[in-house]
């Protein structure tokens, strides 16, 4: 799921990122017990409202559609992110955690996004070792984001972008996930607002929006 009215600037050299995440890959059990700890530590909801100059009024909560996405880290401690394909008319090549609104057939939130998972990646659901969730993220759009953590296991993962939908798989390191050094604030000009946002650079990827507020919400709960 994406942020809106979005960009995408890529830079530097995919390979020497490819690298860089390999030497830093964290085991297993390590990033398990890293990511539990921060399940169990406090923290509010966020928004993407967050950073507007002047916030919007708010909506209800009962206003907000629910949705999920899956912030899955591989055997490596990689976290899987994709980039939408362009020819979509919401969002085009963005950065995106995989998922999507919960759908009437979806248990909840987490069901949302172990679906959308499957489809947009080709990644079975019975691989994923859920932890816990995130407190939800209210998007620009108006969806109540709830991020589900969890773990991908059974060795290896090769995704399956699905066609028309993922131009692009790639994984970014734990260390760069977990750092709120990584994370940045910048501003632009949408809809007659200033509005900040959260950015998140890696190599050629440009990280932004509700994607990068979630991530940076996990990183502040992952620090010391």
């Amino acid at each position: 799921m994406a942020d809106e009215a979005g960009r995408l600037t890529r830079t530097g050299d995919t390979a020497a990122v490819e690298g860089a995440a390999s030497r830093a890959a964290l085991p297993a059990r390590d990033l398990r017990a890293r990511l539990l700890a921060a399940l169990g530590r406090p923290g509010g909801p966020s928004s993407d409202h967050d950073l507007y100059a002047a916030p919007p009024v708010p909506l209800s909560e009962g206003g907000l559609r629910p949705a999920g996405v899956l912030a899955a880290f591989d055997d490596r401690g990689r976290l899987i992110l994709t980039k939408r394909a362009s020819s979509l008319r919401h969002h085009p090549g963005q950065i995106a955690l995989p998922g999507g609104k919960v759908d009437p057939g979806d248990r909840d939130a987490v069901a949302a996004a172990l679906r959308e998972a499957h489809e947009e990646i080709g990644l079975d659901p019975a691989r994923v070792e859920v932890l816990g969730t995130l407190p939800p993220h209210r998007t620009v759009t108006g969806f109540a984001m709830t991020p589900v953590l969890g773990l991908i296991t059974g060795g290896p993962f090769e995704p399956r972008p699905e066609a028309g939908e993922v131009e692009e798989v790639f994984r970014v390191p734990f260390a760069h996930v977990a750092n709120p050094a990584n994370y940045r604030i910048e501003r632009r000009r949408w809809r007659g607002v200033w509005r900040g946002y959260y950015v998140a650079p890696w190599g050629p990827y440009y990280i932004w929006g509700a994607t990068a507020r979630v991530l940076h919400a996990l990183a502040q709960r992952l620090s010391p």
